[in-house]
């Protein structure tokens, strides 16, 4: 019988279908990343890991699993594991893509929003009893309709906000090492080289996978090439963002406000970051709706499944 270790608790539907495919399923119990020691411990008599993002799954740690034929990771992003190692071991490595599209991207024009209008802040006001009435000059915002949004990275997520963006009746540029002709034709998109479109946006959202060439793609010069009146978006990766250098740039007021949901060093924070009023900062909530993540568990037990069953996983990461 194959053994399936899981990284921590899922929606019951992804372990459902794993037991009722006859597998044998255990769970880490405890809401926090797991401890390496205790991984490479499990991994070494299991088949099969579902493995959530937060999981470094290292070059050592997978030479070391004896029997493991495949890594389900319970995200879209997979830069946790490295591929070369799992390929060299024969060991498929699957995400789950798709299912988060939309969640994620109504998070990145939540924060788009939020950031705008200044969202976090009035009710901050309103909580601590400062709200004495309306006034024709507090609390004064940007303007989303009829603004400019550069999506940087214009995949799945990134044309499904350029859909949202769209229609707030936004002038829409994107960048990409690719041409996507969906949001060229249906949402009026300009494709536009990165550094123009970082210098023209007034708001700039981040949706591309952390590599080695995207790691500190927003960095000290290209925030200084951003508008001062310009806001950044993060619903990606931590690591795309120069973090320290986004605190500087906060200080200097070189652009207008962030609004982040993954950070560099998480769950840790640059310093200095949680102290700027025009920063709205989430706790990683891109996919956190109940549907999206009883999606991710079943796709990501799917995948586990159909390897199982001598069948080529759906959504095996070709990279």
């Amino acid at each position: 019988m194959w053994k399936v270790f899981i990284t921590r608790e899922i929606p019951a539907a992804g372990i459902d279908l794993l037991k009722k495919a006859g597998l044998q399923v255990e769970v880490y119990p405890h809401d926090q990343p797991i401890p390496e020691s205790l991984l490479l411990e499990k991994i070494r008599d299991c088949d099969a890991l579902l493995s959530m993002v937060t999981d470094p799954i290292s070059a050592a740690l997978i030479e070391r699993a004896g029997q493991l034929k495949i890594i389900a990771n319970y995200a879209v992003g997979y830069n946790n594991i490295d591929l070369q190692a799992a390929r060299q071991q024969g060991i498929v490595v699957t995400n789950t893509p798709d299912v988060l599209t939309e969640a994620t991207a109504d998070l990145a024009f939540a924060l788009i929003l939020a950031c705008a209008r200044r969202v976090v802040e009035g009710d901050q006001l309103v909580r601590q009893g400062n709200f004495t009435g309306w006034s024709p000059l507090m609390m004064l915002g940007a303007d989303v309709s009829g603004q400019a949004i550069g999506i940087i990275g214009a995949g799945r997520i990134g044309t499904a906000l350029a859909r949202r963006a769209y229609g707030f009746g936004m002038n829409i540029f994107y960048a990409d090492s690719v041409i996507n002709k969906l949001i060229e034709n249906e949402y009026r998109a300009q494709k536009k080289e990165l550094d123009e479109l970082v210098r023209t946006a007034d708001f700039i959202s981040l949706h591309v996978t952390l590599t080695e060439f995207t790691r500190h793609l927003i960095d000290e010069k290209r925030l200084q090439r951003m508008k001062d009146t310009a806001f950044l978006i993060n619903t990606s990766r931590g690591a795309v963002i120069d973090e320290q250098a986004l605190v500087r740039a906060l200080a200097n007021k070189t652009i207008a406000g962030a609004g982040l949901d993954v950070y560099e060093r998480e769950p840790l924070l640059a310093q200095g970051l949680a102290d700027f009023k025009n920063v709205v900062l989430l706790p990683h909530l891109g996919s956190a709706t109940l549907r999206t993540r009883e999606k991710m568990a079943e796709l990501a037990a799917q995948n586990i499944i159909a390897v199982a069953s001598g069948k080529p996983a759906p959504n095996a990461v070709q990279k």
